[in-house]
């Protein structure tokens, strides 16, 4: 069985498809190489001998306004097929082309790694339309939101965010997204060696708003298996988005994704009190100096005092030196709360930084990785289904 058709007369896309399928995905492909789309589904499975595809790619070199009637026939007659569309559309146009039924929209110019990701994502599309009814998840269920926080910049609040969405990558493939709410300044795009078409501006539109499936169109894939929704480069974007815009923004993204990672600004503006809202964890980021230290005990007070801190809170001791002169037992009682996770500074975790791609992205022997992974583990279903298990342990450094 051919698991993925393109129907296209491009050589060229075709011998891209082929090399992302070739490299990590299961299946074949089978290609039609004609400008000319078949009628509907009786005339393209003649042409299959009689074979049902998971993925259909309607290639670069077909009519828009014909993919569209193509997809509009497809999604009435055979809906569970993914139907992928290579176009360079406009933004304006992108509604138009889920509702005709195109599940996601691919770039003529992707690579074979973005191909592949993309292709991954519409077979456990397929894959979820037609589980059976026995297997179906609660129609209610939410993924995790994870949102990092500190009171005070320069604590490496990014670093951990990158890092613990590429962590959460490798358990869930697909399922996670990551979301930079420092709008002003974010420096998610930067951190995963991203250069992002479309950012939370777009994603807060109304037309994303209403519909899941132009929210998703606007999000990058990201080679490690991963999606993000970057900062607007231009600070004064940030102006025109408001709190209720980001809450409506999570909820979405909580029902479509098993993990949602959220990187925010320092402090606690609006914008990241109704992030905090919507999380069902927090991670709390301070690094080993008696200012952040204390900045980050204000802001645990000030938010017991709004009663908005999620039950599931998780203190992380960033860039921690046994030679600061202070130990674990002077940071638990200069901020009140046990520290959960210690991360040693690590010229390992300083090059990936520098470099764009996370610690976690690359196999590496160094005591911060093995932190990092105590971090995300916490979040790992199997961790947190061990109900003996302490929630709060000392660490040592």
């Amino acid at each position: 069985m051919s698991r993925f058709v393109l129907l296209s007369p491009s050589a060229e896309f075709d011998h891209k498809l082929r090399a992302a399928v070739a490299n990590g995905l299961r299946g074949s492909v089978q290609t039609i190489a004609s400008d000319i789309l078949p009628a509907g589904p009786a005339e393209l499975f003649a042409l299959l001998n009689q074979e049902q595809p998971e993925v259909l790619i309607i290639g670069p070199d077909v009519p828009y306004e014909e993919a569209l009637r193509f997809a509009k026939v497809f999604d009435v007659q055979l809906p569970g097929l993914s139907l992928v569309l290579v176009s360079d559309v406009e933004p304006a146009a992108l509604l138009h082309a889920m509702r005709a039924g195109i599940r996601d929209i691919l770039s003529p110019q992707a690579d074979a790694a973005e191909i592949r990701v993309l292709l991954e994502r519409a077979c456990q599309s397929f894959a979820t339309r037609h589980r059976s009814p026995e297997t179906q998840a609660e129609p209610n269920s939410k993924g995790l939101v994870i949102g990092v926080f500190s009171p005070k910049g320069g604590v490496g609040k990014t670093t951990l965010a990158t890092n613990i969405a590429i962590g959460l990558g490798q358990i869930a493939p697909m399922s996670v997204v990551i979301v930079d709410l420092d709008l002003q300044f974010g420096d998610v795009a930067s951190g995963l060696y991203l250069n992002p078409e479309h950012t939370v501006t777009d994603a807060v539109t109304p037309a994303a708003a209403q519909d899941s499936l132009v929210l998703k169109a606007f999000l990058t894939v990201h080679p490690a298996g991963i999606y993000a929704l970057c900062a607007p480069p231009n600070p004064v974007d940030a102006d025109h988005i408001t709190p209720d815009q980001v809450s409506h923004l999570l909820e979405q993204l909580a029902q479509e994704f098993q993990y949602v990672v959220i990187d925010t600004a320092p402090g606690m503006p609006e914008i990241g009190l109704a992030a905090m809202e919507q999380c069902t964890d927090v991670v709390w980021v301070s690094a080993m100096d008696i200012p952040s230290l204390r900045g980050l005990r204000s802001g645990l007070e000030v938010l017991r005092q709004l009663e908005i801190m999620p039950e599931s809170r998780h203190v992380v001791l960033n860039m921690a030196d046994s030679k600061a002169g202070l130990n674990v037992q002077d940071v638990e009682s200069t901020i009140g709360a046990p520290v959960d996770v210690s991360v040693p500074r690590s010229r390992a975790v300083a090059l990936s930084t520098n470099r764009g791609i996370p610690v976690l992205q690359e196999p590496k022997k160094d005591p911060a990785v093995k932190s990092l992974r105590q971090l995300v583990e916490r979040f790992n279903p199997a961790w947190r289904t061990q109900t003996q298990r302490k929630l709060h342990r000392r660490v040592v450094i």
